[in-house]
């Protein structure tokens, strides 16, 4: 039976709402694409809406949102992969130039300052891990293991990726009556507030996911237009990466950053002006995002000050770490609406207004 008392409910209903956070944690290993459906329903669902509006039933709204997902990341996949492929192809042709150069131009230098006689060439490559196999056999059963926790690891991978558009359609077809039911759940008396509160929270993330995007779009434009004018070879592909991957903190930045000294070392005569070339255009990239267009585009859409967004990067990023500055634009977003709550009560309260 449930307490009568009022304070004995709110302790009760409390409890309940503690056991399922504790429940979620428990159960976070498989909660992932459950998660993502949930997240990329909440992007999609104005998509089907607009469908729905056309007069097309929801079901097939969601599979056609759903179909034109899928298809603008294959083409993605399919675009980007025998570009790379390609590519990779021509550098490889490339590395023989790149080993009679540095046994022309550093090895020398190698022998002068250090006295340490080497030479760049396949034949020596291959005689080096001939003498060192035997030192290395020792970790082949760690190796094995590992191929074996990675061959679990992806296929819990594939299964991830064939649930999300199964939890992504339910979640699309049902959006609303989710939301009713949700709605339902929240006691009477804090019903408007909660809507309220909802509705701003919705509004602002909405203008966090376009400014996210304007700046994947910019930076993808810089950096393919920065490395052009370096005279870096596959600035196009490298850029649209780059760009596209700046949502993940890091992660875009550090592929970007790894492919661009890649090629470079391998096309420039000298390879060290081709790392001078990269690192200043990834400098002025890490800084035109970091310093401008973040704080500009994205904190000036969800209200934040710049000043705010940067303190909330490394706020998030030394409490939470890695996923901490994923989340800490959406987070302070959801913050920002409760903290503007909060600054219209207390200066509507009889504790501000009272003067004596």
């Amino acid at each position: 039976m449930l307490p009568k008392s009022d304070a004995g409910q709110k302790f009760f209903w409390t409890a309940i709402a503690l056991l399922a956070l504790a429940g979620l944690y428990l159960l976070g290993p498989i909660l992932t694409p459950f998660l993502a459906g949930a997240i990329l329903a909440y992007i999609l669902n104005p998509g089907v809406e607009w469908l729905v509006r056309k007069r097309l039933p929801r079901s097939i709204a969601a599979v056609l949102v759903i179909v034109a997902t899928i298809a603008i990341g294959t083409l993605l996949v399919l675009i980007l992969v025998p570009l790379f492929t390609r590519q990779v192809s021509e550098l490889s042709l490339r590395i023989p130039a790149l080993l009679t150069r540095l046994n022309e131009q550093w090895a020398p230098l190698l022998q002068e300052w250090f006295g340490v006689a080497l030479q760049f060439d396949a034949q020596s490559i291959k005689q080096f891990l001939s003498e060192h196999w035997q030192s290395a056999e020792g970790l082949l059963p760690r190796v094995l293991a590992s191929l074996k926790l990675g061959g679990l690891a992806i296929a819990g991978l594939l299964g991830n990726l064939l649930l999300i558009p199964l939890v992504l359609f339910y979640l699309l077809l049902e959006w609303n009556e989710l939301i009713a039911r949700v709605d339902r759940f929240v006691p009477r008396r804090y019903s408007e507030a909660v809507r309220g509160i909802a509705r701003d929270i919705d509004l602002v993330l909405a203008e966090f996911l376009r400014g996210q995007l304007s700046v994947m779009g910019i930076l993808a434009v810089y950096y393919a237009l920065a490395l052009v004018i370096g005279g870096v070879d596959f600035a196009l592909p490298i850029g649209i990466i780059t760009g596209l991957l700046v949502f993940v903190p890091y992660l875009g930045f550090a592929t970007g950053l790894g492919l661009a000294l890649m090629v470079a070392v391998l096309q420039f005569e000298n390879p060290l002006n081709g790392v001078a070339v990269v690192a200043v255009v990834f400098g002025l990239g890490q800084v035109l995002e970091s310093f401008y267009l973040t704080p500009r585009i994205v904190g000036d859409r969800i209200g934040l000050h710049p000043l705010a967004v940067i303190f909330a990067l490394l706020a998030f990023g030394q409490v939470f770490g890695f996923f901490g500055v994923l989340m800490a634009l959406p987070a302070s977003a959801v913050l920002l609406v409760a903290l503007r709550r909060v600054n219209r009560l207390y200066f509507e309260s009889g504790f501000y207004s009272r003067t004596k």
